[in-house]
């Protein structure tokens, strides 16, 4: 496509105005698929503006699947505006009849989570049922989180599990073209929110203990408007934040104005206590706390707590929508967080969780690939060569999570993410597991040493 031709159909030179345009011609077929378009420079130099507003319409246009930019080509037609999707979360992978053992999914152990009849049952009964007043949380659910919570929380909110919650949490606070700061290597699923909100991520490097210090200091130079991360059972990473390590990390966000957003995705499955900036920040800190993997994923049931006015944007925001979350869902987790029986099963499934991530994690680190990290559903991986591992563990009928997914630049280097919460008890064909695991990763197929 020649710039001259482009910049004449485009009456608004802004990057909003070059994307409409841009966005029409591909609608009506004028521009049609793979055609290619100029380059940034070419089509600043004609409209008389900066190659930074092209380059912001063609990342608007690229989140909306219109284009895609390749080194050869360089930037071509896709076709008409798609549904923003969640391509890391989606990018998993079809193995058909040859799957037979399923790493890719941390998903719980349905033989480890607690019976629902009595608790439906309960709520069957619930205060206000079928009154269209939207309630934030009811006062059962509350009573029964609110003990447990790390800080005194000024706002309450059940939404419809951990993502609702933080996808909901950071579109309130950014606009688009905003920073937010997060871990790295961090949830697929939250590099999807976070690019489809169209914000810029700044990725903060992490150790066993939690987000650096150092690396959370240079993102903070980016002025972000919310830092989130995940203080235990980190997910892929599998690390928990120490006290040390929050305290430290608390001493660098004091002086911003930066809203921390705790995301406790695994919640009583962890084998970590909480650590939480809410005390210290009690006006712009909000844990996010998930009980799907606990207590049952088609409760669909996480609660927010915390800084009033952020909590209050998302209630406002989920007003367009749903409104509230079902009072009887909500008094359904209340009944069986209050419940003794359900407590016992839930600590079972915590041992049974850190006992099978611990064994595979020894199993690998007998044969020389050593994971790292304490807490979680989940092992990171260090592999030789990403797309090597996963045919080869795919060739045995195993599939896993490429680490690519979790980061913002896959080139540093190469991981699988795996998940271990259904792992086999017996130890023999846990050992077999191993034994391809190590061979996927290093190449080379060594027994324990």
């Amino acid at each position: 496509m020649d710039a001259a031709w482009l910049a004449e159909h485009i009456g608004e030179p802004s990057a909003r105005g070059i994307a409409t345009v841009l966005t029409d011609l591909i609608r009506e077929g004028t521009v049609t698929a793979d055609t290619r378009l100029p380059t940034v420079r070419a089509l600043a130099r004609e409209l008389r503006v900066s190659s930074g507003t092209v380059a912001e319409a063609w990342s608007e246009l690229r989140r909306h699947g219109m284009i895609r930019t390749d080194r050869r080509r360089g930037t071509v037609v896709l076709g008409p505006p798609d549904v923003p999707r969640p391509i890391r979360y989606e990018r998993i992978g079809h193995f058909g009849d040859r799957l037979a053992i399923d790493l890719a999914i941390a998903s719980p152990d349905p033989a480890l989570l607690p019976p629902l009849e009595a608790a439906l049952s309960a709520a069957a009964h619930a205060d206000r049922l079928n009154d269209y007043t939207r309630e934030t949380i009811t006062p059962r659910l509350r009573a029964a989180v609110e003990p447990d919570w790390p800080f005194h929380a000024q706002g309450w909110l059940a939404v419809g599990g951990g993502y609702e919650g933080v996808q909901l949490l950071c579109q309130t606070a950014a606009l688009p073209g905003d920073r937010i700061a997060i871990e790295e290597p961090t949830a697929a699923r939250l590099l999807d929110i976070l690019e489809t909100i169209g914000v810029q991520i700044v990725p903060v490097a992490c150790d066993e203990n939690g987000p650096l210090p150092g690396a959370l200091a240079r993102a903070l130079r980016a002025r972000p408007v919310a830092f989130v991360y995940q203080p235990r059972g980190q997910s892929p990473r599998g690390h928990a934040v120490t006290p040390e390590r929050s305290a430290e990390l608390a001493a660098l966000l004091e002086p911003t104005a930066t809203l921390i957003v705790e995301d406790d995705g695994i919640g009583a499955l962890s084998v970590s206590p909480t650590v939480s900036m809410g005390a210290r920040f009690p006006d712009r800190t909000v844990l996010v706390r998930s009980y799907s993997k606990s207590h049952g994923p088609d409760l669909r049931i996480a609660v927010v707590g915390g800084a009033a006015e952020a909590v209050e944007r998302v209630r406002v925001l989920r007003s367009f929508g749903t409104g509230w979350t079902s009072r009887i869902l909500q008094d359904a987790l209340a009944h069986l967080l209050g419940d003794p029986g359900t407590r016992a099963v839930v600590e079972h499934a915590r041992a049974t969780y850190a006992g099978r991530r611990a064994r595979l994690a020894a199993e690998l680190s007998a044969r020389g690939v050593r994971t790292g990290g304490r807490d979680g559903l989940v092992l990171w991986v260090p592999v030789r060569d990403e797309p090597a591992a996963l045919v080869t563990l795919a060739a045995h009928g195993i599939s896993a999570a490429p680490g690519s997914r979790y980061v913002v630049d896959p080139a540093p280097g190469h991981h699988l993410r795996l998940a271990t919460a259904r792992l086999t008890d017996d130890p023999g064909e846990l050992a077999e597991l191993a034994d391809v695991i190590a061979l996927a990763a290093t190449g080379s197929l060594s027994g324990p040493a």
